[in-house]
């Protein structure tokens, strides 16, 4: 079997290291597994995941002109199949601002009031805004 770059073959670890692990290939060559290709999850010491003399099937991620192999243990495994949508997923929108309930009747008061709150904190808002632009100097 020709070990090349994007083919998955099986290999024994040999050595783990703080940093990832050795692995013996066919043809008696040994590639690095390092620690953020050792599984999908987050990976603080290489000793949870695989053990000395472990058989792994990994993937050929890279050859170096000196020879080294980079491997990946994650990048061999079958994706999860996530749930399948029948539908294009909706695009996001920006958010837009919830506006409080209103009652079945208001009065013009009540109108007026609300009016002037969202239109004082949309104020207030492009003031701070303006006063980020110019480096935060305040008019006396």
């Amino acid at each position: 079997m020709d070990l090349a770059v994007g083919n998955i073959v099986t290999g024994k670890v040999t050595t783990i290291t703080k940093f990832g692990a050795f692995i013996a290939l066919p043809e008696g060559k040994s590639g690095l597994v390092h620690i953020s290709e050792v599984a999908p999850t987050f990976v603080s010491d290489v000793h949870d995941f695989l053990t000395e003399g472990q058989e792994v099937t990994v993937k050929i991620l890279a050859i170096t002109p000196e020879g080294k192999i980079n491997l990946s243990i994650k990048q061999a495994m079958p994706r999860p199949q996530r749930p399948g949508r029948r539908e294009a997923p909706a695009r996001r929108t920006a958010p837009t601002p919830a506006a409080p309930p209103e009652p079945a009747e208001q009065t013009f008061e009540d109108k007026l009031k609300q009016f002037m709150s969202v239109s004082d904190s949309k104020q207030s808002e492009l003031n701070r805004y303006i006063a980020g632009k110019r480096g935060g100097r305040r008019r006396k």
